[in-house]
């Protein structure tokens, strides 16, 4: 039986300053679910919050049905993984390296690799397609392999739900694809459920199964893409017109932003004119 994550009436945030409150959520197991949401939404801290690196302001997350913030640190981490936003590794550490800490949770303090152990990170590298970068140090890689390396790290937990911040930053729009191809692929053929935050609301679109719309800290709307992704929903979480189309090849909506809500839009051959009278 998958994991799965489900809040109830959950509120958090920083130096008490409430970011999010009374957010309902019930994650689908073996699906891929991605936040939206506009700068500051609260989108991030709900993310954090659902997998324990923050400790909620009232209620709590559940995982399987227990509080999250109250189960053991090491069975968490046999149940979830997270990468965190612009994670950083320390120098000189290899992709390999990186992968065998993912194993820390099941390891006695003083136990060293076991073979299983290890079968499993060969496991993690060849299903991120980072086997044969496996001795190369990590601070020597592309952005996107660097990403492979911390995914493969994850990976290497053994765990059914994967929480990723943002994995895209700062990727050009290859490597941004090749991410969330990857990601995609780990939940259709490993069935890993993947929760995730990202800002480019067509990749969401396109890769996910449900999504969670967040304005002002609180949930707006959350279905699958289809019911979400509409000319109302977008003038209202993000403050801007947009037209919807048929992706041509994938068949999905996309979403075509012209106009911040509330300002009048002109084509540019009507603004030419009213310059050159």
């Amino acid at each position: 039986m998958k994991s799965c994550i489900t809040t109830d009436k959950l509120s958090a945030g920083y130096s008490g300053v409430t970011v999010f409150r009374d957010i309902d959520l019930e994650i689908p197991a073996g699906k891929i679910t991605t936040l939206i949401g506009s700068n500051g939404s609260g989108k991030s801290t709900i993310l954090k919050t659902m997998s324990r690196l923050i400790t909620p302001l009232s209620c709590t997350a559940c995982l399987d049905g227990q509080s999250i913030h109250s189960m053991p640190t090491k069975l968490v981490a046999q149940k979830l993984a997270l990468l965190p936003q612009g994670a950083q590794t320390p120098s000189g550490i290899t992709v390999n390296d990186l992968a065998e800490y993912g194993r820390f949770p099941y390891r006695n303090k003083l136990s060293g690799l076991t073979q299983k152990d290890r079968e499993i990170v060969r496991w993690a590298l060849s299903s991120t397609g980072m086997t044969e970068l496996a001795d190369r140090e990590m601070d020597q890689l592309s952005g996107g392999q660097r990403q492979r390396g911390w995914i493969a790290m994850a990976l290497a937990q053994k765990t059914d739900i994967l929480f990723l911040d943002e994995p895209t930053t700062y990727l050009d729009i290859s490597h941004q694809l090749e991410i969330l191809q990857l990601l995609q692929r780990l939940n259709s053929e490993q069935n890993v459920t993947v929760v995730m935050v990202l800002h480019d609301l067509n990749h969401a679109i396109m890769f996910s199964d449900y999504l969670v719309a967040v304005k002002d800290g609180k949930k707006h709307c959350a279905g699958p893409p289809e019911s979400v992704i509409t000319p109302e929903t977008l003038r209202e979480v993000f403050q801007v017109e947009a037209a919807v189309v048929r992706h041509p090849v994938l068949d999905v909506p996309v979403c075509l932003p012209y106009s911040v809500r509330g300002q009048s839009f002109q084509k540019q051959n009507q603004r030419q004119d009213t310059q050159n009278p």
